[in-house]
């Protein structure tokens, strides 16, 4: 006899997501230190250890390719474990990062160098996932704030990574950023500590009929387009920000300049937080998240006019604004496209498509940098973004239609 299709009783506790979401975003401030301190050096120290020009970014696409492949084994933790479980063993591979990045510097290994940045993509893949461990809780009005909450501890990031590295690059000469490896090695483990008081509690157990294949999900139009909008916005924001560090370079700046660059950046990208929730709450998520694709457009023009280090700030700044408003958009379209126990498989193949462009626009930025231009790689943006809005727009009046329709 088959089991009667009904939906899971699931309780939303707006309380539990908000402690989450505090919980969360200190663990993010630590955590996101990560990324920031290798996308501020590996690109520089992959130029000095590399054996061939075009491979300098490299280590930060092995980061984005640990990203990328760490998101189903993430989701399958979770699902067979719990939420908490799966982030911690992402910390794990976060303190593993900088200390194989420390050896790689103090040995002078450039492959060594890309299994350190790898590592730090697999904590990457985890600390990603904080916004949706968040959200698991809070009911579908809740969600874009406490999303946005947790992307807020980014804030701090932006500060915590950047100014280690500047604090931190020569403090064990001549070996340019091996004592920034391993301060990313001690956030890690103070992240694994705060995670500690993370509670979500496990979905109930599934009855038969009730969780849809994932092919069926993926092809509803609200995932489709929340796919697009991620990719548009987590890639093209990739591209732009892998290269910067060493365009700057380049372009005879200084390694403070461009790290402060990406400081710029990053604050850019998670000061929104505090109040992109409350947008979309006011806006629509389908509005913010079009405003978002155009300021990355806008940062993109910036880049094409000039080199000088203000287009350089100025465009990266637009940059991060346009991410934090299309990716938080992209985030709730994503939460609202699956039903509580399908969040987990859902989520991480949502994941896995966005981190997987990423690794792919990560290796062309290198490519492009070193047999192109700073100018080509900004071109590149244009295209996606007009793609992923025009199919933004095709949803809002698919969404019109079938409102008139009912």
């Amino acid at each position: 006899m088959s089991a009667i299709a009904e939906p899971i009783p699931y309780v939303f506790d707006d309380r539990l997501a908000r402690r989450n979401a505090m919980v969360l975003a200190v663990a993010q401030a630590l955590a996101g230190g990560n990324n920031t301190v290798i996308i501020s050096t590996a690109s520089i120290a992959g130029a000095v250890l590399a054996p061939d020009k075009g491979l300098a970014t490299a280590p930060v696409t092995a980061m984005v390719l640990g990203m990328w492949l760490g998101t189903l084994p993430l989701g399958y933790l979770a699902r067979r474990y719990d939420r908490r479980f799966a982030l911690q063993c992402g910390s794990a591979f976060g303190i593993l990062s900088g200390l194989i990045s420390f050896a790689a510097v103090m040995v002078g290994s450039f492959w060594l160098l890309l299994l350190g940045t790898f590592c730090g993509g697999l904590y990457a893949a985890a600390h990603q996932s904080y916004r949706f461990a968040a959200a698991d809780t809070a009911s579908e009005a809740y969600r874009p704030k406490v999303v946005s909450w947790v992307l807020a501890g980014g804030v701090f990031a932006a500060l915590i990574g950047p100014q280690l590295v500047i604090h931190t690059k020569d403090l064990l000469p001549p070996y340019l950023f091996a004592a920034s490896y391993l301060g990313q090695s001690a956030c890690a483990l103070l992240a694994a500590i705060v995670l500690i008081f993370v509670k979500v509690p496990p979905v109930a157990p599934k009855r038969a009929d009730t969780s849809r294949p994932l092919g069926e999900i993926a092809r509803t139009p609200r995932f489709i387009v929340a796919v697009a909008c991620g990719v548009a916005s987590y890639a093209m924001m990739n591209i732009v920000m892998t290269s910067a560090p060493l365009a700057m370079v380049g372009c005879g700046h200084s390694v403070t300049d461009a790290t402060l660059g990406i400081q710029w950046h990053v604050l850019a990208m998670y000061a929104p937080s505090f109040f992109t929730g409350s947008l979309i709450a006011r806006f629509g998520v389908h509005r913010i998240t079009g405003i978002g694709l155009a300021l990355i457009a806008i940062a993109a023009a910036v880049g094409v006019a000039g080199i000088t280090v203000a287009h350089f700030w100025t465009g990266l700044v637009l940059l991060g604004l346009g991410w934090n408003l299309a990716f938080i958009g992209a985030t709730t379209m994503v939460t609202q496209a699956h039903r509580p126990e399908e969040r987990n498989k859902v989520q991480s193949f949502n994941d896995f498509l966005i981190f997987g462009s990423m690794a792919v626009s990560s290796f062309l930025s290198g490519q492009m940098l070193a047999y192109m231009s700073w100018a080509a790689i900004n071109e590149v943006v244009f295209p996606v973004v007009a793609i992923a809005g025009g199919l933004l727009v095709w949803l809002v009046i698919r969404k019109r239609a079938e409102a008139r329709t009912a």
